[in-house]
């Protein structure tokens, strides 16, 4: 596991932005895998690539992932800064604002 802190605050969302952000989310694929490595290093590189190009992701807790899976979810958001949208079985939904896409790319949420 890293010991490396975001620099980012973590976004604080309300009800009402968090049941728009599952909605969107409720049909994505995974796009990061944890397996029995953990929160390795290597994880937290590809969670913070696939923020890149996009501000709204699934990353599924493998079987064999050694963490628990609600710190898990703790620790993925605090790291990379990231709110927790949701966590259903072995499931993170993790949620970052991008300024560096496209307006048409970008997620808008109510307020």
């Amino acid at each position: 596991m890293t010991t490396e802190k975001t620099q980012r605050p973590i976004i604080q969302l309300q009800g009402k932005q968090k049941k728009f952000l599952r909605g969107l989310g409720h049909h994505l694929e995974p796009v990061v895998l944890a397996g029995r490595e953990g929160l390795s290093e290597t994880l937290i590189q590809s969670i913070r690539d696939a923020f890149k190009t996009r501000e709204l992701i699934k990353i599924k807790l493998g079987q064999n992932c050694t963490v628990p899976k609600k710190e898990a979810a703790a620790q993925l958001s605090e790291i990379t800064g990231a709110a927790l949208v949701q966590l259903i079985g072995k499931t993170v939904l993790l949620f970052l604002p991008n300024k560096d896409l496209k307006p048409d790319q970008r997620i808008v949420l109510p307020k």
